[in-house]
């Protein structure tokens, strides 16, 4: 199906465009009514001001911020809207009965619904069309291609879906089921009567425009008529009847009957009962969804329409977030950048939209925003914004629209409140779609806008002279919107297709206002329009004197709707009155007539109102009422020079016009208020008259000389002269002076032509200079004296004037643009044909384009490519002339050079190989005598530079036999690759980083474990933060450690790194090592002093967590012999292959392989020979310089050498020696890597408190004890005998575990009287398990295990966790016991 209207839109003709010289700008309302005649046959015109005129934008960004409107493009459209509106009533008719809308197609597209609705009906109805066979008709008519079987198609559509509504409508019975094809797509409800309506408006204020801002719009469902939830309720044997009255009340309201209870249908909306058999016609199947019955479903579609309006959005934007979400809105829906979419596109697409239903584009328009609130975009005095002293001018210029509203000339400087939008501008913020719609402005207004920034605003209008054209068009278009809102086009929520206009014969213009452009609207001229995307735009009205009966003719209509006024006519009449003595000429010609139409129309109603009987009447100061408080309660208009009350509604009143609709009261208790009486109008209006009819008595006067001669004239007419040669003269005479009066007026008025884009230039009026030199003669010649004579005189000598002065400009070889220009508006002032324009305008282009020629090559940083061209371009155009000429060789001989070299260095920087620094320099010396921009050319030169100095600085890294640092290193190489020129030094230099990689890799090799998380670095260098282990002890922060205060941060790895990066030379990195080395042995101290305190028995103490699982001890334990920190068997991987007799180190300690001396002390040698410092190596020449002191350490210890060259360890004074051999155990630990005198150190401490069990085997459990799950108090233990020597906590052997096991099995708690140390104890004493948390196990057999440390206390096994296959096999040491060897 095609659409009526033409599927793509075609532009309107383009309105005039002006563009006032400086003199005609500084003037604006003397330029609107000079361009007057020609725009309002437009109804819309469009001003560009001169160049330069540029006013700051003023707004407060920052605080400006807004809630925008809601617009659903396809909602806009006046015919389209009423589609969705047919659609909406068809699917809820539908959906009342139980069933759903589904939208058919025909011919592969969505079938119009509502067009085949109204052709049916207007063919007569279906019945009709069905009988004389009009379906192929109505398919032509629509849009189908003849010769299908269209028609048939169209009828089972109809007859499904329309024609039980139609019945409806109709009052007869509906068809009650909708069968749907599968294709069908589903019609989705707009809601649009419901979702976007308005309610009445009953206030209005001065403060705020009438109508427009009260367009807040609410969800509002009036007269609903089932507020029930809708239940389907179908009567049978398990209906409502467990009584018989239950059952009774429910009967059939057609039959009457209550029988076949099964059958009775229940509404959802009353409650009513009918049988499915009683309906019309009966119904088979009970339907599905909601059903109403025929009462309900007229009522529910019956309801009346209410008010359109927009909704308002639920976000409040700022001016920075409305961009973002424009520009991305169209982008994202155009595909391509915002500033590439053509307007023709945009435009075309905009149309497209609002005319269809198949699409639903929202978009949202921040409109009517306030400038009192957030600020103007023009500067304004006083203002926060400040302007520079340049452009103060733009403060009080007649143009800022916060000016134009109250300038001289404009009538709205005599309102006294100040009405947004009328007196104080509007702020617009438009994206991409957003509309404003048909409407014209409050009382028949002039409107101007003016677009800040952005992209543009395509604007639409229609001349004053079609306004009731244009309405009365869209009424018989759309007479179903109008039905429910009269006022329609006041409301400014209605647009329509100017194509559909124009075919109507509505005359419509169109333009595209870009930015820092003015359009001005014109009285009673509708228009609409749309942006084109992210912009702000500024609007305000003016009226000037030619408005004044408009603007009363406007109240009468206003009047006749029943709409507010804005302002009192009246009021702002009567205010220009009182101060007639200082009003122009024209404004108080014109006010002098309207208000002598106002009083003369106030008496005859007043004299009305006396007649009717009101003699009672007080005189009222309206100036003092806000008008909502005298408004006509029944045509709303504001009253002010009269109105009627009565005593029994003394808050009410009415005008004269309409005193019958104020109560039912007798009209002689009413009372006439009135401002003025008669007699005190009269004389404002003498005041207006005398100051007006000095300009009329002039034109009388001169009006009584021409009517004097043509009394002469008359006279001999009548008396039937003769035709002599002095009636002749004197006729010749008249009509000279006639028009010669005529023209001379024009002439000095200069009203005779303006410029204006679409006329070209020149008026066909005009005199050529010989015309007006004999028009000058004429004028002395005639017989009477011509009062313009003198001026028309000096004006011919002012041509003459300029014509010699252009013959001396031409004359030059290259004239200065400003002298042309200068001479080319004095020459346009003036109303005469002056050949020397056109060729003033040619040199004028011509000396512009030189002197940008010269101006750019005054600016060689400036003058690029893309200007060389476009200079070029722009010249091309020009009339040929030598200067011209010579310039143009110049430019072009320029950018042949210039694109030859850039050329060339852009493929001197991409070769490859790369160019030598001798080659790019002798081609730098030829291109700096180019005066241009060659961006390629100084990349050219930068990358040269760097290039000199990288060679610096690479020979200072390694001058005077410097060894360089990794780091440095790798930055200069880093550097070199982004410096496209061949560098020498840069192959040597990546040797050496390739030599220090491969380094790297065979120490990380070398040292680091498999799958090992720690760094190279990380494991050469001393800790320098505990990582987990630090978190376990919250002692250690407590414990003071006296340390050196150092001016580096070192404490993480990073730290470390960069101070050995940055460190000078090796004996400053060593002293870096060596103070975190310090502070490794520091942090070790506390941690394993934290880590042995969780062993200390304390009765108040939990139980200590442990271990990387950090939970309790329990079972077999290993202990750290470096961090002192105890770990279950099972969390330790390789638990099995601890080797017998090395000291254990944990997973948190053991960081890496620990290579033996002979591996670690080539990888130095060939570092050396590397000759490049990176901190891995410093690191490794710390460990060994760590380890070379720590073996001198030892040897200090224990001189002695065995027999086999090793050193055999001898301690002698155990206690002098006891922690300086500590310390020599930990620091051997802590080095990554593997000594003999190590193992020999430990071994010896591990045997030196038992000398004589020395060849005692060590077992495989030699870093295990036993830790049972609860800690006990400990028992009671034996005293050692005197003489006998502790075993060390740490390294205490354990007993062989078969000496044990067979003490187990002899020893029992029953015969433990027989131990002699415990012979003062009781028998009772050992039946007692010493557990704290006893289970006290019952049975006959109870299994008990002993204690194998020092206190040989006996425990039941379940109370300690131990298995007896445990009890058996293995040692077990309670926790009292195990604690106390960790602090001894």
């Amino acid at each position: 199906m095609t659409h009526s209207r033409p599927n793509e839109f075609i532009p309107p003709p383009e309105c005039p465009v002006f563009e006032p010289s400086w003199e005609e700008f500084a003037d604006p309302f003397g330029f609107i009514n000079k361009i007057r005649p020609i725009a309002e046959n437009t109804g819309i015109c469009k001003i560009r001001p001169p160049p330069g005129w540029q006013p700051p934008f003023a707004c407060d960004v920052d605080r400006l911020h807004f809630t925008p409107r809601i617009q659903r493009l396809n909602e806009l459209e006046a015919q389209t809207r009423v589609k969705l509106n047919f659609l909406d009533q068809i699917a809820k008719f539908w959906e009342l009965q139980g069933c759903t809308l589904k939208i058919p197609h025909a011919e592969r597209k969505t079938l119009d619904l509502y067009v085949l609705y109204k052709l049916v009906k207007e063919e007569g109805g279906f019945d009709v069309v069905c009988k004389e066979r009009k379906w192929t008709q109505i398919a032509l008519k629509m849009g189908f291609a003849p010769g299908k079987a269209v028609g048939s198609h169209l009828r089972a559509h109809y007859e499904r879906i329309l024609y039980p509504y139609y019945l409806f409508q109709t009052g007869n019975s509906q068809k009650p089921t909708l069968t749907n094809d599968t294709k069908d797509k589903e019609y989705k409800p707009h809601d649009l009567l419901q979702r976007q309506s308005v309610q009445p408006v009953e206030t209005c204020t001065i403060a705020r425009r009438a109508k427009r801002t009260k367009g807040r719009c609410f969800k509002s469902e009036p007269g609903e008529v089932c507020e029930k939830p809708n239940l389907r309720r179908r009567m049978g044997p398990f209906g409502f009847h467990t009584t018989k009255y239950a059952v009774e009340q429910y009967i059939c309201l057609v039959c009457e009957g209550g029988g076949d209870e099964d059958r009775l249908l229940l509404c959802d909306g009353c409650d009513d009962s009918y049988h499915t058999f009683c309906l019309i016609p009966p119904l088979h199947d009970v339907p599905k969804g909601d059903w109403r019955c025929p009462k309900c479903l007229a009522q529910e579609c019956g309801k009346p329409p209410v008010a359109f309006g927009f909704e308002q959005a639920s976000r409040d934007y700022t001016l920075r977030t409305f961009g973002d979400m424009a520009d991305s809105f169209k982008s994202d829906y155009f595909n391509m950048p915002v500033h590439m979419v053509p307007t023709e596109l945009v435009e075309k697409e905009f149309w497209r939209l609002v005319s269809t239903i198949e699409e639903d584009v929202t978009v949202e328009y921040g409109a009517d925003i306030a400038s009192k609130d957030f600020g103007s975009g023009f500067p304004v005095k006083n203002g926060t914004f400040k302007v520079s002293p340049e452009e103060e001018d733009y403060l009080s210029s007649g143009w800022n629209l916060n000016n134009m509203p109250v300038l001289d000339a404009s009538v709205l400087t005599h309102v006294t409140a100040d009405i947004c939008g009328m007196k104080l501008p509007w702020l617009y913020v438009g994206m991409c779609f957003s509309s404003f719609c048909w409407h014209i402005e409050d009382h028949w207004s002039y409107s101007i806008n003016y677009l800040h920034w952005g992209e543009p605003k395509t604007w639409y209008g229609a001349p004053g002279y079609a306004a009731e054209q244009l309405e009365n068009v869209m009424k018989s278009l759309a007479p179903e919107l109008f039905e429910s809102q009269p006022d329609l086009l006041h409301q400014l929520v209605t647009i329509m297709n100017p194509n559909v206009l124009m075919e109507h014969g509505v005359p419509i213009y169109r333009t595209n206002q870009c930015a820092g452009e003015f359009v001005i609207t014109f009285p009673r001229a509708y228009h609409s329009g749309f942006n084109q995307g992210f912009n702000f735009a500024e609007a305000v009205n003016f009226c000037t004197a030619d408005w004044m009966p408009l603007g009363r003719q406007c109240v009468e209509h206003y009047r006749s709707l029943n709409r507010y006024c804005v302002f009192s006519h009246d009021e702002m009449t009567c205010n220009i009155a009182t101060k007639a003595d200082s009003l122009e000429l024209e404004l108080a010609s014109a006010v002098q007539k309207d208000m002598c139409a106002m009083i003369l129309e106030e008496k005859m109603l007043r004299e009305k109102v006396y007649k009717l009987g009101v003699w009672h009447s007080h005189q009222v100061d309206y100036d003092l009422l806000p008008d909502e408080e005298r408004q006509c309660a029944k045509c709303r208009t504001t009253c002010y020079l009269s109105a009627i009350t009565c005593p029994c509604s003394p808050d009410q009143l009415v005008c004269l016009h309409h005193i019958e609709d104020l109560c039912s009261c007798p009209a002689r208790s009413y009372t006439l208020n009135y401002k003025y009486t008669l007699a005190e109008l009269k004389p404002l209006f003498q005041a207006l008259t005398a100051r007006a009819e000095s300009y009329e008595d002039w034109a009388s006067k001169v009006n009584k000389i021409l009517k004097e001669l043509r009394s002469l004239v008359v006279e001999a007419e009548k008396k039937s002269y003769p035709e002599t040669d002095l009636l002749s003269h004197l006729r010749q005479v008249i009509q000279n002076a006639d028009r010669c009066t005529s023209m001379a007026q024009q002439l000095l008025n200069g009203k005779r032509q303006t410029r204006y884009r679409s006329g070209g230039g020149k008026s066909q009026n005009q005199l050529t200079v010989e015309e007006l030199r004999s028009f000058v003669n004429q004028l002395y010649d005639l017989p009477c004296t011509i009062r313009q004579a003198p001026f028309l005189k000096a004006l011919l000598n002012r041509v003459e004037q300029f014509q010699q002065q252009s013959s001396d400009l031409l004359a030059e070889d290259m004239p200065g643009s400003s002298a042309l220009q200068s001479l080319l508006d004095e020459g346009a002032g003036m109303d005469v044909e002056l050949p020397q324009l056109a060729v003033l305008r040619q040199r004028l282009e011509q000396a512009r384009w030189v002197e940008a020629v010269q101006e750019a090559s005054d600016q060689p940083a400036d003058l690029s490519l893309d200007c060389m061209r476009r200079l070029i371009d722009q010249g091309v155009g020009l009339t040929p002339h030598a200067c011209v000429e010579r310039t143009m060789a110049r430019l072009q001989e320029l950018l042949t050079v210039c694109e030859h070299w850039e050329e060339k260095a852009h493929n001197m920087l991409t070769a490859r190989p790369r160019h030598s620094i001798e080659t790019l320099e002798a081609a730098i010396q030829e291109v700096d005598s180019i005066p241009a921009y060659l961006p390629s050319c100084l990349q050219l030169k930068d990358c040269v530079n760097r290039a000199k100095e990288w060679i610096m600085e690479a020979d200072a890294l390694q001058a005077g036999g410097r060894i360089p640092g990794l780091a440095a290193l790798s930055e200069l190489v880093s550097r070199a690759r982004s410096v496209p020129v061949m560098l020498e030094p840069l192959s040597r230099l990546e040797s050496l980083i390739s030599e220090v990689q491969a380094w790297k890799e065979s120490a990380a090799k070398t040292f680091l474990l498999r799958n090992s998380s720690h760094s190279l670095l990380e494991v050469l260098c001393p800790r320098c933060e505990n990582g987990p282990q630090k978190s376990k002890s919250k002692k250690a922060k407590d414990v003071s450690v006296p340390c050196k205060k150092v001016e580096v941060k070192l404490d993480s790895l990073f730290d470390v790194e960069k101070a050995l990066s940055t460190s000078k030379d090796t004996v400053s990195a060593m002293a870096t090592l060596s103070e975190v080395h310090q502070k490794e042995l520091e942090s070790l101290s506390m941690l394993r002093t934290s880590n042995e305190s969780k062993f200390q028995s304390s009765p108040s103490c939990l139980a200590p967590t442990v271990c990387l699982c950090h939970t309790v001890p329990a079972g077999p334990m290993l202990q750290c012999e470096l961090c002192r920190d105890a770990y279950h068997s099972g969390c330790v991987p390789g638990f099995k292959d601890i080797q017998i007799g090395l000291p254990w180190l944990c997973p948190l300690c053991k960081r890496s392989e620990k290579p033996p001396l002979d591996k670690v002390l080539p990888l130095l040698a060939s570092l050396q020979r590397i000759r490049v410092r990176l901190p891995e190596g410093d690191a490794l020449r710390y460990v060994i310089e760590r380890t070379v002191r720590w073996q001198h350490k030892v040897q200090l210890v224990s001189p002695t050498q065995n027999p086999n060259g090793k050193v055999s360890l001898i301690f002698l004074n155990i206690v002098k020696l006891g922690t300086e051999l500590e310390e020599l155990l930990v620091e051997g630990l802590l080095m990554q890597v593997t000594l003999p005198e190590l193992q020999q150190l430990y071994s010896s401490l591990l045997n030196r408190f038992s000398p004589s069990q020395h060849s005692l085997q060590s077992s495989e459990h030699d870093h295990q004890y036993h830790i049972a799950q609860d800690r006990s108090p400990p028992h009671r233990s034996p005293p050692h005998s005197k003489g006998q020597v502790r075993e060390h906590p740490q390294l205490k052997p354990k007993m062989n575990k078969e000496r044990r096991r067979e003490e187990k099995r002899t020893t029992s708690p029953s015969n433990s009287l027989s131990d002699l140390s415990y012979s003062d104890d009781s028998e009772e004493d050992w039946s007692v398990c010493s557990a704290k948390q006893c289970q006290q196990p019952e049975g006959n057999e109870v299994n008990w295990v002993q204690c194998d440390g020092s206190c040989n206390q006996w425990f039941h096994q379940i109370c300690v966790g131990v298995s007896a296959e445990q009890a058996e096999n293995e040692d077990y040491i309670c926790v009292s016991c195990a604690i106390n060897d960790l602090t001894e």
